[in-house]
C-alpha cells in the first residue's frame, strides 16, 4: 500500500496535479446544484459540500471560472484550499478515512 500511495503522489507530481479541499455554501438550490455537478466532475472524493480535487494549474482555472459564472457574490461562498496529497488524515467520531482505489483514471 505504501508503494501505490509513493507511486501515486509521484506520478500527481509529473503531472503537474495538486491537491484541493473545495467547500462551498451556496444559498439557492439551483446555484448549489450547479456547483456541485461541476465538482463532481472533478472531484476523487467529497462529502456534502466539501470536496477533494486532483487538478493542472489549468483545470483549476476552468473551475474558478465556472463557478464565478454560477455563484451570487454576496450571498455565496466558496472556498478553495490548496492541500499535500501526502498528509496523513485525521478522523474523530464515526469518520472513516479515506480509501483510495488501486488506481485513478485522469483523463
Amino acid at each position: 500500500m505504501l508503494t501505490t500511495v509513493i507511486f501515486y503522489s509521484y506520478y500527481l507530481l509529473i503531472m503537474g496535479r495538486t491537491l484541493y479541499l473545495i467547500a462551498y455554501d451556496i444559498t439557492e438550490d439551483n446555484r448549489l446544484n450547479s456547483v456541485r455537478y461541476i465538482l463532481k466532475g472533478h472531484s476523487t472524493g467529497g462529502q456534502k459540500s466539501v470536496y477533494e480535487c486532483f487538478l493542472t494549474e489549468g483545470e483549476l482555472k476552468t473551475v474558478i471560472a465556472q463557478i464565478l459564472d454560477i455563484i451570487d457574490n454576496k450571498n455565496d461562498r466558496v472556498h478553495i484550499f490548496t492541500m499535500d496529497g501526502r498528509s496523513k488524515p485525521h478522523v474523530l467520531g464515526i469518520a472513516l478515512p479515506p480509501k483510495d482505489p488501486d488506481y485513478f483514471y485522469i483523463g
